[in-house]
């Protein structure tokens, strides 16, 4: 099953052992499940600690509101189903502040697979970065 990934390229002057990344289009079972961890793994900081505040805040107003247990596992479903289909474009707008470039869109099985197939399309088009091989002969 072919998914798409979006390819993002470390700062050209940034350090040397930093690996391009690549981030699935889609929803995010991760970030859905373990919202606040799936965060901070990504060091994300801010979004964790806005995804602990939304998450606090949505159970203080069903405490507030006297809401049952059906509808407070409604709203808790509600919230993980949102962050699952925003994580992984927070997580593109937080490699674009830390001056990762957003290189392309990929489609590949996996993602390892996406980004040989970005590196070979690069090499075939004589991209600003050429292959993607480390400066130091590092795969």
């Amino acid at each position: 099953m072919m998914r798409i990934y979006t390819i993002h390229l470390p700062p050209r002057f940034g350090p040397l052992d930093a690996d391009p990344v690549t981030v699935k289009e889609g929803f995010n079972w991760a970030a859905a499940i373990f919202a606040v961890l799936w965060a901070l793994w990504h060091r994300m900081w801010l979004v964790a600690i806005g995804l602990l505040v939304a998450s606090a805040a949505i159970g203080a107003g069903a405490a507030f509101l006297g809401l049952g247990p059906e509808s407070r596992a409604a709203l808790t479903i509600g919230y993980a189903v949102l962050v699952g289909f925003h994580a992984n474009d927070w997580r593109r707008r937080a490699l674009g502040r830390k001056d990762f470039e957003d290189a392309g869109i990929v489609a590949a099985p996996r993602a390892d697979a996406a980004l040989r197939r970005f590196g070979d399309l690069r090499s075939m088009e004589g991209g600003a970065y050429g292959p993607l091989v480390r400066p130091d002969g590092g795969p």
